[in-house]
C-alpha cells in the first residue's frame, strides 16, 4: 500500500514486470504538478488506513483538467564527444522537464525548450525512414512543406515524396559517398531530422549522423510518433507564440 516504482520490459505481446520498489519515482511530483492533487500525501495517507474513495472525495479528483502536461527527458549527449544518442533498456535520462499548456502543439514545444532543444520554425528538414514509416512521414513532410520547410531526404524516402507529388530533393547516405548528408549537417544546411532505422546494419551507419546531429544541436527524432509531436509544435509555433503562466493558473481558471 502506497507508492511503488514498477519497472517492465515489453516485447512483442508480452509485457514483463522487472522489478518493483516500494517507493516514489520521479514522476510522483510530475503528477502531483500536471494535476494539482497532492499525490505522494495522499499515498501516504493510504499506508496509515484511509481509503483511495474517501481521499478521492477529500481532494476532488473529479474536477476536469483542460490542460496538456508533457514530460520531457533530459538527457546529457551534448556533454560527452563520440556518444550514440540511441536508446535501449538502460537510464540515460539526468533529468526531465514540463511542458504544460491547453494545447498539445504548444505543451510539447515548451518541453523540447525546456530541454534544451529549440524547435525550428523555416528552414531544412532531412528524412530518412525504414519502409513501414514512409506512408505516415508523407502526411507529416506534406504539412511541413505547407509552411515552407524544405525536404531533404535519401533515396527511398525521397522517391516516396516524389511518387506522392512532395518536393524533396535526394541527397546521399554516409555510406553512398559524399556529397552526404553528414556534409550538410555540418555546414549548416540542415534544421530539424526525421531518422527511423530497422536492424542492426541501419542503425549503425546512422550513427555518425547522431553524433553530429548532437554536435550541431540539430533536432533529431527516431520515431513516427515523436515527427508527429513535433510537426504539430512546429504548426502550433508557426501560427502562434508560446505564453508563459503560472502553475496554479491551470487550476484556478484564470490562464
Amino acid at each position: 500500500v502506497g507508492l511503488m516504482n514498477v519497472q517492465f520490459a515489453v516485447k512483442g505481446n508480452g509485457v514483463y514486470i522487472l522489478e518493483v520498489n516500494p517507493r516514489g519515482s520521479r514522476t510522483v511530483p510530475f503528477v502531483a504538478k500536471a494535476t494539482g492533487l497532492p499525490i505522494a500525501k495522499m499515498a501516504a495517507r493510504t499506508m496509515v488506513g484511509e481509503t483511495v474513495p474517501s481521499l478521492l472525495s477529500l481532494y476532488g479528483v473529479n474536477i476536469i483538467r483542460d490542460h496538456i502536461a508533457i514530460k520531457e527527458a533530459v538527457f546529457p549527449f551534448s556533454r560527452f564527444s563520440g556518444i550514440d544518442v540511441i536508446l535501449g533498456p538502460e537510464m540515460k535520462s539526468t533529468g526531465e522537464v514540463m511542458g504544460l499548456d491547453t494545447d498539445f502543439g504548444r505543451a510539447f514545444a515548451k518541453a523540447q525548450l525546456g530541454a534544451g532543444q529549440a524547435l525550428p520554425t523555416s528552414g531544412t528538414v532531412f528524412i530518412s525512414v525504414k519502409d513501414k514509416d514512409k506512408s505516415p512521414i508523407l502526411a507529416l513532410g506534406r504539412e511541413l512543406a505547407s509552411i515552407g520547410f524544405a525536404i531533404l531526404a535519401t533515396g527511398g524516402t525521397a522517391q516516396a515524396f516524389r511518387e506522392a507529388g512532395i518536393p524533396v530533393e535526394q541527397i546521399n547516405k554516409v555510406k553512398e559517398g559524399r556529397p552526404h548528408i553528414v556534409d550538410s549537417m555540418k555546414n549548416g544546411e540542415v534544421d530539424l531530422v526525421f531518422n527511423t532505422t530497422s536492424g542492426a546494419t541501419d542503425i549503425a551507419d546512422s550513427r555518425s549522423l547522431r553524433q553530429t546531429a548532437v554536435a550541431n544541436r540539430i533536432p533529431y527524432y527516431t520515431t513516427v510518433a515523436g515527427a508527429r509531436a513535433t510537426v504539430a509544435a512546429i504548426l502550433a509555433m508557426h501560427t502562434d507564440t508560446l505564453e508563459v503562466a503560472p502553475l496554479q493558473s491551470y487550476f484556478d481558471g484564470s490562464y
